[in-house]
């Protein structure tokens, strides 16, 4: 695949990076990325990637824009009241780079269809709010051999990493939470609170390490660092990360389990 004048005039300022180049670039035209929530962390995810050149997105996302998601979901302005996410993500996508292309999904995910909602993707990367969700993700994720990004973020605290549970050895999501979450009962945003610019530090460093994901064996920036979560504190403005070890009795990665 080669770049036309216009894309690699868009684009200049990575191709110029050594450790991206020309084959990193094409690498991400190339790419298609499943996006699984369109709020305070798929906004900026959404931003930056189709910045950088992603060439697909699947954008899933059942919910409708809420007032009061203007705080920290920063593709939606005040006309997107009251329409669903999915549809207003991509209208910001088309106006933002009509060259990418896109297909929505706007019913939510669960055990059943989640398969089939990110098949064909080279990654997902998940930033929704609750666990069954992010479960049922992680697991059709390992079925499907497809890598998985999960990010998270609440009141002043946000985490990033990336899962290939569907590699020998590595970790899945499942085994870092366990099965005791696969209800949906988590607290949530409206209850606790939510710095938005937190939500922007979180996406964009979920998007950094997307990149990373995507370029792994194409270019020198690539690097997944599987099984490694990130902390980021907003409190202390300080990061930390640390490995999580694959379970050898997950069921939802290891095949005497599952």
């Amino acid at each position: 695949m080669a770049l036309p004048p216009e894309r690699i005039d868009r684009f200049a300022r990575h191709i110029v990076l050594p450790e991206i180049g020309g084959a990193g670039q094409v690498a991400l035209a190339e790419a298609h990325v499943a996006l699984v929530g369109l709020g305070g962390i798929g906004s900026p995810v959404l931003q930056y990637l189709a910045g950088a050149g992603i060439g697909r997105f699947t954008l899933i996302d059942d919910g409708r824009v809420e007032l009061s998601n203007l705080q920290r979901q920063t593709i939606y302005s005040e006309r997107d009241v009251g329409h669903g996410k999915a549809v207003s993500a991509r209208r910001w996508l088309a106006n933002f780079d009509s060259a990418i292309a896109v297909e929505l999904v706007d019913r939510r995910l669960t055990r059943d269809n989640a398969a089939a909602a990110i098949a064909g993707a080279d990654l997902v990367l998940d930033g929704t709010d609750n666990f069954a969700t992010r479960l049922a993700v992680s697991d059709a994720c390992v079925v499907s051999g497809i890598p998985l990004l999960s990010a998270a973020v609440g009141r002043f605290q946000g985490q990033v990493g990336a899962f290939a549970g569907h590699v020998p050895d590595e970790a899945c999501y499942r085994c870092f939470v366990g099965d005791a979450f696969d209800a949906d009962d988590c607290d949530t945003c409206a209850e606790d609170g939510m710095l938005g610019a937190m939500s922007g530090w979180t996406g964009t460093f979920a998007a950094l390490h997307a990149i990373r994901t995507l370029l792994a064996g194409k270019a020198t920036f690539g690097d997944p660092q599987w099984g490694r979560l990130h902390l980021l504190d907003g409190l202390k403005a300080d990061m930390r990360s640390f490995r999580i070890a694959k379970d050898p009795a997950c069921r939802g990665c290891s095949p005497d389990e599952s």
